[in-house]
């Protein structure tokens, strides 16, 4: 750092760390200013006789200049996502040319069977109705408590927790979301405010995370209810059709599988290839839904992480 350009307090340093950061994304930008905050005010207080720009000056050469820090964390990042990216098998005789090809459009569609984001996302959908309804439960009973209790002495410190919870609820929410759909979220806390009580209340309130957070867990319980019902409909859908399916298939080739089983339509009975053209309608018809719930999945875990770093990550 140059002499014009050390920071000159932790909000200076901060800034110019920020700018550092332009472009990456959002969360590892708050987890980098999380870390930063948190390790320079530990210096400060471990040096309570000297000022910031003293303190920023002396640990300048071990915990590095913004533009070092930045780097640093870049570099971790493109690691991390390097490591964690799905890997293609190599064909063993094929052409560099022809293992970067793209599969045809019906390998595609059904090659999401072996997407294990298709299966984390899935699992997603039908955690979050739990999920949705102990988030509203939460905020709603935190909320009327603490418009209930505003008049006596103890409503401040009971809103005060209750915020602090809700702030703890969208970390573990962020860690959730990024180990089942894969989109980065905040892995550390926000460090506290400076200051005295009154001052980290004030910083907690006028932080528009503080509010986006709880309009996201109120939103968590319509959107949880229809995750699950899609997820749990096509399944249902998916797996009676093919259930079904093979039932028939059996039936008419000769198994009695089930007593008094009789495929037919309008009540007229089908005679055995009829029954076996419908068994293997149904089986296709179950497969395609399957499959295609799984697309689903997928995208419903894109956009919705989509939706939760733009209200649980602060700007």
């Amino acid at each position: 750092m140059t002499a014009d350009t050390t920071p000159r307090s932790i909000d200076d340093y901060l800034a110019q760390l920020r700018r550092a950061l332009e472009g990456a994304d959002r969360a590892m930008i708050q987890d980098a200013l999380s870390d930063a905050e948190e390790h320079l005010r530990a210096e400060c207080a471990a040096r309570p006789g000297e000022s910031e720009e003293a303190v920023l000056r002396a640990i300048a050469g071990s915990y590095g200049s913004p533009e070092d820090v930045a780097a640093a964390y870049r570099e971790t990042e493109r690691t991390v996502q390097a490591a964690f990216a799905p890997t293609r098998p190599a064909v063993a005789g094929a052409s560099a040319a022809a293992a970067a090809s793209q599969p045809g459009a019906l390998r595609r569609f059904f090659g999401i069977w072996g997407d294990a984001r298709s299966w984390t996302s899935l699992v997603f959908m039908l955690l979050s109705l739990v999920t949705g309804i102990f988030y509203f439960t939460v905020v709603v009973t935190g909320v009327s408590l603490s418009l209930g209790l505003a008049i006596l002495i103890i409503g401040v410190p009971f809103f005060v927790a209750f915020i602090g919870f809700t702030r703890v609820l969208a970390l573990v929410e962020g860690r959730l979301i990024e180990g089942l759909t894969g989109e980065r979220m905040p892995r550390r806390a926000t460090p506290t405010a400076p200051g005295g009580l009154l001052a980290r209340i004030g910083a907690m309130l006028r932080a528009p995370r503080t509010w986006t957070t709880l309009v996201y867990q109120l939103l968590m319980l319509p959107l949880g209810t229809v995750y699950f019902t899609v997820a749990i409909t096509l399944a249902a859908l998916g797996l009676g059709l093919l259930g079904g399916s093979i039932v028939g298939l059996l039936q008419a080739l000769g198994f009695e599988v089930v007593d008094g089983w009789q495929t037919s339509v309008d009540g007229t009975p089908l005679t055995g290839l009829e029954a076996l053209g419908v068994a293997l309608a149904s089986l296709v018809i179950g497969a395609l839904l399957l499959t295609a719930m799984l697309h689903l999945a997928r995208l419903v875990g894109r956009i919705h992480a989509r939706i939760a770093k733009q209200l649980l990550v602060a700007d």
